[in-house]
Formats: structure tokens, C-alpha cells, sequence
């Protein structure tokens, strides 16, 4: 049962042509605006003095891991769409499959630490630069790397190690492990239970984890006593929550579910909208919705 080791192909949507050239368009539109939006809160946050806070060292760590996650796959992507063979080397595969599922599992820890300093700037307003010292900081973010990149290694080893029996033909736009996992011609329940195992520590803890810090802001913005600081005070947060939703909301759909009930169609979608539309909102959620950023920018332009 040796597995073909030459290389796969990308099904994606090759059946419908006039739909490859649509998302051609709106893939590449997410990807520059991505580019755009994320590059500029980088350099915004490391320019401006003013915004040199352990909220912005996270929201910099964020966009530099979601400028990765897409350029992990959208190019080979957009280069597809135009290509009449839709192929991929195996080390290419294994390659997209590795890095955008260790930015992936980064990007649920890092979410979870940004509502934790949310939550210690609300709770605990008085000792937040005590709490959240640069140490701290630089240690959560090297433990969201480093665990989602340790996560990355087990998954991609065991999806790899399965035999498929000659099949090639993956039923996606890129390398992603519920597509791969199909391929399998083994019984394959050990890998689905690792999932499942590897989407509540990735997933749900953090989630849970989030659900609790927010509860504390809540509370702690009821007893806010003016309007205007309660408005502050739900704004930072709001934008947070909105990306915290929309990424968690679309990756939970795609990977708390058991790969064999794993439909073509619709977990392509949802791939596409968690890998290029949240990527392209998040930095929009943050700079529309948030003045520090603008009047840094503003400041950097004059």
C-alpha cells in the first residue's frame, strides 16, 4: 500500500470554470488588501512611540502571523486558478498543510492572550503595566508560537504517515488536513479522535478561556460610572471579539466536525473565508474602529 509520492492534485473548483475566475478576483483582492492592511498596523505599531503597549505588540504579533498564513497559501492558490494542470509537489503539500496549520493553532492561542490583556487593562486598570510587563508579554507570545508550531508537527507527521493507496486528487483549493485525511485508505478513527483531541486544547480551551475573560470586562464595565469611559472601554473590546468570532466561529465549523462527514463544497468555502476574508477584516476591525491607530498614522504622515 506505498503511497504516491510524486505529487497531488488540487481539485478546488476546476469544474467550474467561470466560478475559479470569480474567486480568482476575490481572493486576490482579500490578499492585497491583506498585505496592505496588516503591513501597515506593523509599521504603525513599531513607528509610533505612543503605541509601544502590550496591546499593540499582540495586535503586531496577529497581523504578522495572519501576512504569513495567507502568503502561505495564496499565491500557489492564485497561480492555480489560471493553471490548466492544478498540481503540487509533495513537499509543497506537506509544506502549506505544516505552516498554515502552525499559524493557524498560533493564531487561537494569541486570541485568547489578547482578551487576557484586554481583561487585565479593564479589571485591573491601576496594576495593567504591572500584570502585562514586556517579560510576560514576550513569553505568552513565545508560547502561542511555539505550541501552535509543536501542534503543527503532530498533525502533519500523522496525515503524512497514512497510507492512500495511489490517490492524489485532493478535494480543495489547498493542502488543508480534513481534505488529506480522506485520501486515507486505512481506518482512520486514531487521527479523527487526535483532531478532535487537538481542536478542544486549540479551539475550545481558548474559547472558554476568552468566554471567561470577557465576562470579568463585562462586569468591570458596568461599574464604570461615566457613559463615555464605559463606550472606551467596549470599543477596545468589540473589535476584538468581532475577529475572535469570526475566526474561531468559522474554524470550529471546519474542524470540530469528524473529517469522514467532511463535505467538498462547503469546508472549501469555510476554508476560504477563515484563511482570506478574516485575515483581510482584521486589520480593517482594528484600524476603522480604533483612533489611536488613526491618529498614529497621521502623526507618521505629517
Amino acid at each position: 500500500s506505498q503511497s504516491y509520492q510524486g505529487e497531488f492534485i488540487l481539485l478546488g473548483v476546476a469544474d467550474r470554470p467561470y466560478l475559479e475566475m470569480l474567486l480568482f478576483g476575490l481572493v486576490l483582492t482579500c490578499y492585497m488588501m491583506t498585505l496592505l492592511g496588516n503591513i501597515t498596523i506593523i509599521m504603525v505599531s513599531r513607528l509610533d512611540p505612543h503605541l509601544h503597549t502590550p496591546m499593540y505588540f499582540f495586535l503586531s504579533n496577529l497581523s504578522f502571523l495572519d501576512l504569513c498564513y495567507t502568503t502561505s497559501l495564496g499565491p500557489q492558490m492564485l497561480v492555480n486558478f489560471w493553471r490548466k494542470s492544478k498540481t503540487i509537489t509533495y513537499g509543497a503539500c506537506v509544506g502549506e498543510l505544516y505552516i498554515s496549520l502552525a499559524l493557524g493553532s498560533t493564531e487561537c492561542i494569541l486570541l485568547a492572550v489578547m482578551a487576557y490583556d484586554r481583561y487585565a487593562a479593564i479589571y485591573h486598570p491601576l496594576h495593567y503595566t504591572t500584570i502585562m510587563s514586556q517579560s510576560l508579554c514576550f513569553t505568552m507570545a513565545a508560547v502561542s508560537w511555539g505550541s501552535g508550531f509543536s501542534n503543527s508537527v503532530v498533525q502533519t507527521v500523522m496525515t503524512f504517515s497514512l497510507p492512500r493507496c495511489g490517490q492524489n486528487q485532493i478535494d480543495h483549493f489547498f493542502c488543508e488536513l480534513p481534505a488529506l485525511i480522506k485520501l486515507a485508505c486505512v481506518d482512520i478513527s486514531v487521527n479523527e479522535a487526535e483532531i478532535f483531541a487537538s481542536s478542544v486544547v486549540f479551539l475550545l480551551l481558548p474559547l472558554g478561556l476568552i468566554t471567561v475573560s470577557y465576562g470579568y470586562i463585562g462586569a468591570a464595565v458596568l461599574r464604570i460610572p461615566s457613559a463615555e469611559g464605559k463606550r472606551k472601554a467596549f470599543k477596545t473590546c468589540s473589535s476584538h471579539l468581532m475577529v475572535v468570532s469570526l475566526f474561531y466561529g468559522s474554524a470550529i465549523s471546519s474542524y470540530l466536525q469528524s473529517p469522514s462527514n467532511y463535505s467538498g463544497d462547503q469546508g472549501k468555502m469555510i476554508s476560504l473565508f477563515y484563511t482570506f476574508v478574516t485575515t483581510m477584516l482584521n486589520p480593517l476591525i482594528y484600524t476603522l474602529r480604533n483612533k489611536e491607530i488613526q491618529k498614529a498614522i497621521q502623526r507618521i504622515i505629517k
